[in-house]
């Protein structure tokens, strides 16, 4: 673990030589040779470490020396340039400073030569050891360097069909699940029935549960259900309200917001009674920990007389016991995969679902024994083995090898923490440290993948490659780790790009404890905690309640953060502690790159003091205004300013010339994200900032001086403007043309909604660079005509037109239905036509399409022959739309159709044809779900679920919400 440390490290000192080396003048020599020496000791490293559990107390030590070394070292030359790099002062009072500084300066400079002395002293004698352990392990730098990770490349160019078989293509799961909808569906329905699924970590209880809570029978049999994941140290407060938003979420009932001024005993009461209330219920705890948590919920847990039913997911049999012990309860005990279907997930794994190969039989079946049947394990071990040749079987032999001196232990537990440990292992240096950094977010956490990347962005965990940009590399470690298995994605964005993501709670504690043994991530949460070392680095505060403030107070006090590098909040923080971490984080930690306060309330200016900050997120905050120290902060890269209060930057943010992200903006309506956003007025010369690359979202009704300023933003991948007016469309056209490596463009003009001003943006002046890089393209406005080059983004991969209201002879489909790569169209109150046709052969590529609020419209075709990948349809408050889509029935790879607030003859219709000869029936049997909501004349929002025993067989259900 050390050389992910050092390899970090090393790179870090390459880039200050390159960039602040002149100002260590004399001093350069003496750091050269600390690199020198380190960069001689990373490739024994590896191997030895590989080795430290079992390695004798002098070589473990010998491991924590070199690590704290060179954490040591880039402290002293971060303290540096915190001294030296500062701007030259000018006039009188300029001199008078100089002169004073440079009596400071050296002595920061003596100082410095001397911290630097000894840590060249404290290297000689590491570098000895490192000698006489080569000898005495037999471990030389050139064997190290053979069992080197994979290849820098190897995200790019590794066997992707055999890392992205869906998971989602489950074994062995069939016949508990039965079992589980019996135990649910039938039964004494005069009191609650509790099932219970227990079983270790990595068995696969939540994939089970979900299943089966998903199911059509459950589902049309539960009218009423929910799912709580219940943390290890959940705060039950919020459980509650969780629990009673999803309840008014399946109802489609507005949240009462009295339920924020609730105490515990006053919230179950709540749940009690709306469960009392309401339809028969199924509602799911997973992952619960201990008893108490079962004798506190199961107050707020109605019996009645329907046939409720609650599921719980545990580890422990203590738990499954006691919430079935007062009721008819069934517990399910999970047990590992058979053989045969762990050969199933490990072929579907690797091979796709083909054969092994006859050369790989033997050691692959060896492998799979060492699993047990844990699909965890199966698929982590499997991860791992695709990126190897399938054409040389000792490397196969050779991950056998080391699973069985690993798996030699006691518990299962154990063993898969071992082959967890040996997936780490296997990666590159530079994908450890982006692994172990997920350690910030607590269990069960979903995690937002631009979030984690910009982070990684920010800590300097990635390596630049030729050709690509910064955001490309980070999106392609994360690919990586989520094909070997070690990242989950829990949501999609366009293009496939993963938006969520969550760690598996198995790999979460090696993860955890790999971060702790490298002193990464300094983890609070409210309890007094001893700490493996005292220079936090990486401090991460956690969500608490008010209530522990003395404990986390007293817990500060025994950090040593001089040193500190990254403060990030994660949930909400006690207002009260949160103002003593960062008022003493702002006098104290100087060399603080990284600050994320995402969601906290007040911040104070002292922040913008911190000379090395490079990343600074504020989003959610209340900081109404930025001030002008701001531009003291030479370093900054990101900056998040979303839905804070903040509505114009100062001059002097046009000083921070290596800002890339800037972000800033707030939604115009927070219940309906279709009226689009307020943008920030930006200062006159923003074309200043060159190094800008997102910028989110700017206010263009000053006028075409800042339309003109765009221009000069050459290196922008994603802008957005508001307020257009329509005079300025012209003189966008030309800045836009200048964006060649542009991805995202977002356009709002003034207005809200059908009062939106039109955007005029049918001007030639567009360059074929900037028609090519563009994938996704949001206009929210007026449109008089579709601008004639939309017709040639040929890499455009999603469209947004919102309130563009074209007239019928502009039907928007005619400029988009040969689009190569165009995969989703999402349309509001965009057209004025009676009608809208999808022509055989166009929209070859599109799998969503969603409809809305277009009132004129009364029909749609589609001919054989279009749409043909489209997989979901989402047709909203189209009133006039009094049929189907003529043509419905050719959309065969149609997974889901959605007709929310439609008019009353299309619903009746739907509702009413249930029969298997009703011409709409046959329109639509082949597409498997169907959901329809609508509001009854006394404004409630209608849920039925209406099945019969043939259509469970072929279109399966129609589901009413």
């Amino acid at each position: 673990m050390a050389e992910t440390v050092l390899s970090f490290v090393l790179r870090q000192l390459s880039t200050f030589l390159h960039e602040e080396g002149r100002l260590l003048g004399g001093l350069r020599r003496e750091v050269q040779f600390i690199m020198d020496e380190l960069e001689q000791m990373r490739a024994f490293l590896r191997e030895a470490e590989a080795r430290e559990e079992d390695a004798q107390p002098t070589l473990q030590q010998w491991i924590k020396q070199v690590r704290d070394t060179a954490y040591d070292t880039e402290d002293i030359l971060d303290d540096f340039v915190a001294r030296f790099a500062r701007h030259p002062a000018t006039g009188f009072y300029g001199s008078v400073r100089r002169i004073f500084s440079s009596i400071k300066n050296l002595r920061a400079r003596h100082r410095v030569a001397s911290e630097i002395q000894s840590i060249k002293s404290r290297i000689k004698s590491i570098s000895e050891a490192h000698q006489r352990y080569q000898s005495e392990y037999g471990i030389s730098a050139q064997a190290s360097n053979s069992l080197s990770a994979v290849n820098n490349t190897t995200w790019r160019y590794s066997r992707d069909d055999a890392l992205l078989v869906e998971e989602a293509k489950l074994v062995g799961i069939d016949q508990p699940k039965k079992h589980l909808i019996s135990e649910l569906l039938e039964g004494n329905d005069y009191q609650l029935k509790v099932v219970s699924v227990v079983g270790m970590g990595g068995l696969g209880k939540t994939t089970l549960v979900k299943k089966v809570h998903e199911d059509p029978d459950v589902r049309r049999h539960f009218p009423v259900r929910a799912w709580v994941t219940v943390f290890q140290t959940c705060d039950f407060q919020d459980l509650l309200k969780d629990l009673i938003w999803q309840l008014h979420r399946e109802g489609k009932k507005p949240v009462p917001q009295l339920i924020e001024s609730l105490n515990i005993t006053e919230l179950k009461k709540f749940v009690k009674d709306f469960l009392q209330q309401a339809e028969r219920y199924a509602i799911v705890f997973d992952d619960v920990w201990d008893v108490e948590f079962w004798n506190t919920i199961k107050f707020a847990l109605p019996e009645s007389s329907r046939g409720n039913r609650v599921m719980l997911t545990t580890r422990k049999a203590d738990v499954a016991s006691a919430s079935c012990t007062e009721s008819l309860g069934y517990i399910h005990r999970m047990e590992p995969l058979s053989f045969e279907d762990s050969w199933t997930l490990f072929c579907n794994k690797i091979f796709k679902g083909n054969s092994c190969p006859g050369h790989l039989m033997d050691v692959a079946k060896g492998i799979l024994d060492k699993c047990e049947g844990l699909p965890l394990a199966i698929l982590a071990i499997s991860g791992l083995l695709a990126l190897k040749d399938v054409n040389r079987a000792e490397e196969w032999e050779m991950v056998r090898r080391s699973l069985g001196g690993e798996l030699e232990g006691t518990g299962k537990l154990d063993r898969v923490k071992k082959i967890l440990s040996l997936s780490y292992s296997d990666l590159p240096w530079h994908l450890k440290t982006c692994l172990l950094y997920t350690s910030i977010y607590p269990e069960d956490y979903e995690i937002q993948c631009e979030r984690l990347i910009n982070l990684w962005i920010a800590e300097r965990f990635l390596e630049w490659r030729g050709g690509m940009s910064i955001e490309d590399v980070a999106w392609g470690y994360l690919s990586e780790l989520v094909n070997r298995s070690l990242i989950q994605v829990t949501r999609v964005f366009y293009e496939g790009i993963p938006d969520t993501c969550r760690i598996h709670d198995l790999l979460k504690e090696v993860i955890v404890l790999k971060s702790r043994e490298q002193n990464m991530v300094t983890v609070t949460t409210g309890q007094p905690t001893m700490w493996p070392s005292d220079k936090v680095r990486r401090l991460v505060v956690h969500s608490s309640s008010s209530n522990n403030t003395q404990h986390q107070q007293q817990q500060r006090q025994n950090y040593c953060i001089d040193h500190l590098r990254s403060f990030i909040t994660v949930g909400s923080t006690d207002p009260l502690l949160f103002k003593m971490w960062i008022s003493e984080i702002s006098r104290n930690s100087k060399l603080l790159k990284v600050l994320d306060l995402r969601g906290q309330e007040e911040i104070p200016n002292e922040i913008f003091n911190l000379f090395h900050l490079k990343y600074l997120n504020l989003h959610g905050t209340r900081v109404e205004r930025i001030p002008k120290a701001i531009g003291k902060l030479q370093h900054l890269e990101f900056l998040d300013l979303r839905n804070t209060r903040v509505r114009e930057l100062p001059m002097e943010i046009v000083k921070l010339q290596k800002l890339r992200f800037l972000r800033v903006y707030q939604q115009v309506d927070s219940s309906d994200d279709d009226y689009g956003s307020l943008g920030f007025k930006a200062p006159s010369n923003m074309g200043g900032l060159l190094a800008l690359e997102v910028l989110l979202r700017i206010d263009a009704s000053s006028g075409s001086t800042i339309i003109k300023e765009i221009g000069k933003l050459t290196q922008l991948r994603e802008l957005g403007i508001t307020n257009l007016r329509r005079e300025d469309g012209k003189e966008l056209c030309s800045s836009l043309a200048n964006l060649t490596s542009l991805r995202e463009l977002i356009v709002q003009s003034i207005g809200k909604g059908d009062d939106h001003e039109i955007i005029d943006l049918n001007h030639p002046s567009l360059s074929s660079s900037f028609l090519r890089s563009l994938r996704m393209l949001v206009l929210r406005g007026r449109l008089e005509k579709m601008p004639q080059w939309v017709a040639h983004l040929h890499g455009l991969v999603r469209i947004d037109l919102d309130w563009s209201g074209l007239r019928g002879e502009e039907d928007p489909l005619e400029s988009l239905q040969h689009l190569p790569n165009l995969g989703e169209i999402n349309f509001c109150g965009s057209y004025q036509g009676e009608g809208l046709c999808f022509k055989a052969g166009g929209f070859l590529m599109l799998k969503g399409m969603h409809l809305k609020r277009m009132e004129g419209l009364r029909w749609m075709r589609v001919e054989e022959g279009a749409l043909p990948r489209l997989q979901k349809l989402f047709l909203e408050q189209l009133p006039s739309l009094e049929e189907l889509p003529m043509g419905i029935q050719h959309l065969i790879k149609l997974q889901r159709l959605t007709l929310y607030e439609m008019s009353s003859q299309l619903r009746e219709k739907l509702l009413e044809n249930q029969k298997e000869e009703s011409e709409d029936y046959t329109k639509i049997a082949h597409i498997p779900e169907i959901l329809i909501g609508y509001y009854t004349d006394d404004g409630e929002w209608r849920r039925h679920s209406l099945w019969e025993e043939k259509k469970k067989k072929t279109l399966g259900c129609i589901k009413i919400y």
